[in-house]
């Protein structure tokens, strides 16, 4: 896989799926930042990908030169898409990402807003620079019983001009953790990968350990080396500790917001309840290895209500898991005696090389 040219502005080519066979070839190079990545809640699959999708079917356009000449965009939803993606926000993360948006860098605060002005403007600014009319009854369509052959999660975008003639349609599956193919995929049982190669390949736990014996490695330090294959070293410190920030602020917003999730469930939000509790509690509490785990509930609990709220958030390897890996590290850092900035770094770098096995034996 190609990572990112830094860990804010990835390159999404693939992502495993399970009805994918064969995606990672020998020793394939899968980086931190591909199973790690910045995005918005409440789904990688539902929300994430089809964003990326849209505003890659819009530079296509732009590409080919045809974005002037698009009239109407129609983007068409299937299988789990179609069939649940008004509850996990789809309409709204294509609509954004058809005006050039992406999950990374969207103003989240705003993303109700935008999208009350597109449905009832009745007009969108195609990759921010191209306004053209919209009409949110025919426009953008779940199929709730229609499937695509190659996979349960696809997409088919279709650009036509003033007189309503067809200008270019395009395929699109969101395969999971937010990664978008197209439809060059079909028909085969595996996916390009990256030409580069890693210092340290490993296709197994027993390969991995043995490695890390062979050139007296730490996991972390072994996976340090792997990341320079695409960026430098301060670039990788650097783009780990920006997660690290993002999935702190995810915690903090969490914890502050209350209210009913959105969804029409009337699901309660109960982290910030929880915090005021366990702020109640005396100190002498602490001392209790239960009242440190109810902590780390907390801080997981936080995270998947934000998600649930639509939230940024650090895909972790998917956004329905996303809460683990946050809260282990606000454990860390707040019941661990000397933890520091380095030890989230080791950390993300080790969870990386397992998330890394866990892919290659789903193969």
């Amino acid at each position: 896989m190609q990572p990112a040219p830094s860990a804010q502005n990835p390159v999404y080519s693939y992502e495993l799926s399970a009805s994918l066979s064969k995606v990672f070839g020998d020793f394939m190079a899968i980086s931190t930042f591909d199973l790690f990545s910045i995005g918005i809640g409440p789904s990688s699959s539902h929300t994430v990908g089809p964003m990326r999708a849209a505003r890659q079917f819009v530079e296509k356009l732009r590409d080919l030169g045809l974005l002037s000449d698009v009239s109407q965009i129609k983007a068409e939803m299937y299988g789990s898409l179609g069939a649940t993606g008004k509850g996990h926000g789809t309409p709204k993360a294509v609509l954004l990402g058809l005006e050039g948006e992406q999950p990374e860098s969207v103003d989240v605060a705003s993303i109700e807003d935008r999208v009350s002005q597109i449905c009832e403007g009745r007009s969108i600014n195609l990759g921010g620079t191209q306004r053209i009319n919209y009409n949110h009854e025919t426009d953008v369509v779940l199929h709730r019983k229609k499937v695509l052959p190659f996979h349960s999660n696809g997409m088919v975008f279709s650009a036509f001009d003033k007189d309503s003639q067809i200008l270019s349609s395009q395929t699109y599956y969101s395969v999971g953790g937010g990664f978008v193919i197209d439809e060059t995929a079909e028909g085969s049982d595996y996916l390009a990968e990256d030409p580069r190669t890693v210092a340290y390949p490993f296709e197994s736990a027993n390969q991995l350990l043995e490695l890390c014996k062979e050139h007296n490695l730490s996991i972390a330090q072994l996976m340090l080396e792997n990341e320079k294959s695409w960026r430098s070293e301060e670039q990788i410190r650097e783009g780990l500790l920006n997660l690290w920030s993002v999935m702190q602020a995810c915690v903090a917003n969490g914890i502050a917001n209350g209210g009913m999730l959105p969804g029409g469930l009337n699901v309660r939000r109960r982290a910030k309840e929880l915090h005021e509790q366990l702020l109640s509690r005396p100190e002498a509490a602490m001392a209790d290895p239960l009242s440190v785990l109810d902590w780390v509930t907390l801080y997981a609990l936080a995270v998947n209500e934000e998600n649930a709220a639509g939230g940024r958030i650090v895909t972790a390897p998917t956004n329905g898991a996303a809460g683990i890996i946050p809260a282990v590290l606000l454990y860390y850092m707040r019941f661990v005696p000397n933890a520091n900035n380095e030890g989230v770094i080791r950390f993300l770098l080790t969870a990386a090389a397992i998330g890394i096995l866990y892919k290659k034996c789903l193969d």
